[in-house]
């Protein structure tokens, strides 16, 4: 048999931002069910981060994902298999309470899996279904992970030494020799794809922030009789950058069609024409983008002169997109904070 393997979904990401509600329809609505349904797969399994906050999600949002997802599914007679990840948490330490228990009832094919617990598929396939690690059920997991006789592991692990990003490696984590039992270990958490041994991580859906940009995303099938993993790719994108570089480009008659319904970053590496330079830009603002970052000076410019959802990005701006995509809604403006302190006083030392 084959079933579906889905990341972290991150329902209501950025604030409920209708833009992502829109990327989130089109992968669930064009590509993701409809696959599922051409292919007879009746099974998704989702590793966790199902919400994006841990303490609230705005109506919209809910009204939005079950919509797109949860509905869909459902009448489709797809069967949703969900564990808890960190984020679907109240408590940080404690899976007591989580969004996915308190929202999901209503709809009879989903099964949330809040407990450790393994699983056995009509082929004969035993799963173990293992949520969020705190300091509630460490030990309690970590024995029940180290003699369990199980096939395969589905969980939402934090391990040492894979990729949380693309090229940006974690340090801290659990060792993976902890799942040395296991035929296969399929974990999200970490948002780009990689393997190691028998350890993977599948990734997000989609992009969510600049860190995503020129990663493939998409899910898994995965077929139980080959044990063979496969990796459809979605051509959904969010994040779209250009080289502006008017010694190799003419820009008169550019086209500006793939920019739109796109966050851009526009890399200045070679601008001798400004009246053209700024015809470009005014194309792009008045075209239908959500945001424009230009990386490059700008002080020619006056200020407001390219428009409201124009910006340009420094030292300061990166730090924050990068904390802002990688830090817990509890700290994050504190390490925010901490990291501005610590750029200006670096300035003032030099």
């Amino acid at each position: 048999m084959k079933f579906a393997i889905l990341g972290d979904t991150h329902f209501g990401v950025r604030n409920g931002s209708p833009t992502f509600h829109d990327l989130f329809e089109s992968f669930y609505l064009e590509t993701f069910i409809p696959y599922l349904k051409q292919n007879g797969i009746t099974k998704v399994f989702q590793l966790g981060d199902l919400f994006d906050q841990r303490k609230k999600i705005d109506f919209n949002s809910l009204a939005e994902c079950k919509r797109y997802f949860f509905k869909p599914l459902e009448d489709a007679e797809i069967e949703l298999f969900t564990l808890l990840g960190n984020h679907d948490l109240y408590f940080r330490e404690s899976l007591k309470i989580s969004s996915t228990g308190l929202i999901l009832g209503e709809f009879s094919n989903i099964n949330v899996y809040d407990d450790i617990e393994t699983i056995i598929l009509e082929d004969g396939t035993s799963i173990d279904m293992v949520p969020w690690i705190c300091k509630e059920n460490e030990e309690r997991y970590t024995n029940f992970i180290k003699e369990s006789n199980s096939d395969l592991c589905f969980g939402h692990f934090e391990i040492q030494n894979f990729a949380m990003y693309k090229n940006m490696e974690s340090q801290h984590g659990i060792s993976s020799t902890l799942f040395q039992r296991y035929e296969g270990v399929y974990s999200g958490h970490y948002h780009t794809k990689s393997s190691r041994d028998n350890v993977h991580y599948v990734g997000t859906p989609y992009e969510m922030t600049w860190s995503d940009y020129n990663d493939p995303k998409g899910f898994h099938i995965f077929d139980t009789e080959t044990r063979k993993l496969e990796f459809i790719q979605t051509p959904h994108t969010m994040f779209h950058r250009h080289e502006y570089n008017d010694a190799t480009n003419n820009y008169t008659n550019f086209n500006i069609a793939p920019f739109q319904k796109k966050y851009i970053k526009v890399v200045v590496e070679c601008k001798s024409d400004f009246y053209q330079f700024d015809q470009f830009l005014r194309k792009l603002y008045e075209s239908d983008t959500h945001e424009i970052k230009i990386l490059e000076d700008l002080s020619d410019f006056k200020e407001g002169e390219l428009g409201d959802n124009i910006s340009i990005e420094n030292t300061l701006d990166v730090l924050e997109i990068y904390i802002e995509s990688v830090a817990d809604e509890s700290n994050k403006k504190e390490i925010q904070l901490f990291m501005k302190s610590l750029y200006l006083e670096a300035l003032e030392s030099q």
